[in-house]
């Protein structure tokens, strides 16, 4: 399997981790509401719900998330060569190695990690459109993107 076929596993596999706990937090969320509305009346009962109904709206927020990060990833094409960097592309720097697809963290496989990273990370806005010889300043730092896949 090539590189970026692995890297967009990683970030799928990602994915579907956070999906799963999102899942699992709602239904101890339902599993929590269903027990308020059997127990007891009055001052505290409301508030257990009301507690349990803004768990419930922040959850539904995670869930809009998730799709928007979903929605990116099905966009990333790794079979498309270009020299530009762009969604989708390996950028190997003097400093780091990125895959610019989401947010997932660092894949390791044998040496160097590869971090993923969004297309806002601040890193990827000064990376994007950038191309192999490009410089660019980091948190003070001089980069040069060395390789563009």
């Amino acid at each position: 399997m090539v590189i970026k076929e692995q890297l967009l596993k990683f970030c799928w596999d990602y994915v579907g981790e956070k999906s799963q706990r999102l899942k699992n937090s709602h239904a101890d969320l339902q599993e929590s509401l269903d027990s308020e509305t059997k127990n007891s009346t009055g001052d505290k009962h409301e508030t257990g719900r009301a507690m349990v109904q803004l768990e419930q709206e922040k959850l539904a927020q995670q869930f809009m998330e998730l799709e928007k990060i979903k929605n990116t990833l099905q966009r990333v094409d790794v079979r498309k060569r270009t020299e530009t960097i762009g969604l989708g592309s390996l950028v190997r720097t003097n400093a780091a190695d990125y895959f610019i697809a989401i947010s997932a963290g660092a894949f390791k496989q044998g040496g160097k990690p590869i971090y993923c990273i969004s297309q806002e990370a601040p890193i990827a806005q000064l990376l994007m459109g950038k191309k192999k010889g490009e410089t660019f300043v980091f948190n003070g730092n001089s980069h040069t993107v060395l390789e563009v896949g």
